[in-house]
């Protein structure tokens, strides 16, 4: 909970300085890039999670990764966050700006789960239904192929899920004849 809170303020407060010197559009690219690393190097995300590891050797190694690959707004984050011992938040600040700025610029991101890849068409179709249910949201798509729905689809948004797939339907269908018994009790 700490941690939420911790996160939630440094993401606002860059949220305003970013956008009060214009330069959101970097810094959101920042964060993302930032946040993708974490994800994909869990060894990187210990590391500063690490309480033997000194700041300044972790200040030292945020430089040398980020220097001139980021905006230098973000870049001084990374320092202010380190040179406070609170590095370990970085991750975290990361993850909480991008939904501060989704929810800034009214941006949905929506998980479409499919049997096949999706074409321009259905790509096209599921972004407007889904704008249309969301109050005219923007709408970020990521999808997924699963051939185990055999068909249909699946829609994951935020904490909420509508699920369209056949293997679904099939389990639905099951469940309904196993409740009822419909061999004679003679």
């Amino acid at each position: 909970m700490y941690e939420t809170r911790v996160a939630s303020r440094y993401a606002k407060s860059l949220l305003q300085l970013a956008a009060e010197k214009n330069v959101l559009d970097f810094v959101i690219y920042d964060m993302n890039m930032f946040a993708g690393i974490c994800k994909e190097n869990p060894a990187f995300v210990r590391t500063l999670k690490n309480p033997i590891i000194n700041h300044d050797k972790k200040l030292s190694i945020l430089r040398r990764l980020f220097d001139g690959n980021v905006n230098p707004l973000t870049l001084s984050l990374f320092e202010i966050i380190t040179r406070k011992n609170r590095e370990a938040y970085l991750p975290d600040i990361a993850t909480e700006f991008i939904r501060q700025y989704r929810a800034m610029k009214n941006i949905v991101q929506a998980e479409v789960t499919t049997a096949v890849p999706l074409n321009d068409e259905l790509r096209t179709l599921f972004r407007n239904v889904i704008s249309e249910s969301t109050q005219g949201k923007t709408v970020e798509i990521i999808e997924k192929v699963n051939p185990d729905i055999i068909g249909g689809f699946i829609i994951k948004i935020d904490d909420k899920q509508l699920d369209q797939s056949i293997q679904t339907k099939l389990k639905q269908i099951k469940n309904k004849l196993n409740e009822h018994s419909y061999i004679s009790k003679y």
